[in-house]
């Protein structure tokens, strides 16, 4: 059986590539990847924007940018690639999916709602757009969607901790404390770090 390669390895394989075919965008593309796995984010920027120059419709070259940008907390930009991908590939259920993180990560939910939602359309198994959704939907205070779209995600994946701790919340409002207080025992159970002011607000219905 032959054994997977390594990253460097992977990104040794496209260098030589390119080195015949300088402007394939595919392979930029797969160099941004491997380069992206190393942490060297700089570096895969450059071969993204490559990739793109060579292949203007690889929507996922503009995910991944906007993908590094949201990590150097540069939301503007993340937005504005995920728009860029969606208009060259507006099936991309991804670009939707990190469209609407970003704006939740503004604290706006209006337009996370609109994007999460064409997510999910897209791609009904997307388990973080269902998720987020349901943050999105709390945020407004729409706590019967909020719930609806956290138990879709714990359908798809039952240890979704994000999702418990979403149901924990909207539960909690709603007063219903025994399921609050389950999800978020399930919540801390698969490792989020749920807010102590929350635990406390908890502790009194145990």
């Amino acid at each position: 059986m032959k054994e997977p390669k390594t990253t460097r390895e992977y990104i040794e394989e496209q260098v030589a590539v390119l080195a015949k075919y300088p402007e394939c965008g595919t392979t930029h593309y797969n160099l941004a990847i491997g380069l992206i796995q190393q942490g060297k984010l700089d570096e895969a920027i450059e071969e993204l924007r490559a990739a793109i120059e060579g292949c203007p419709t690889l929507g996922e070259a503009y995910v991944a940018l906007g993908g590094i940008y949201l990590q150097k907390g540069d939301l503007d930009s993340c937005i504005s690639f995920n728009q860029r991908a969606i208009k060259v590939r507006p099936k991309l259920a991804v670009a939707y999916g990190n469209l609407g993180f970003a704006h939740l990560q503004r604290s706006d939910p209006e337009p996370a709602v609109a994007a999460l939602k064409k997510a999910v359309s897209l791609n009904p198994k997307f388990v973080q757009a269902h998720s987020n959704l349901a943050s999105a939907y709390f945020m407004q205070g729409q706590l019967d969607e909020c719930i609806a779209a956290a138990n879709k995600a714990l359908e798809l994946e039952p240890t979704f901790a994000v999702a418990h701790n979403n149901l924990a919340l909207a539960y909690f409002e709603k007063g219903a404390y025994k399921e609050a207080i389950e999800h978020c025992d399930k919540a801390l159970a698969n490792g989020f770090e749920v807010k102590p002011e929350f635990l406390k607000d908890l502790e009194p219905h145990r």
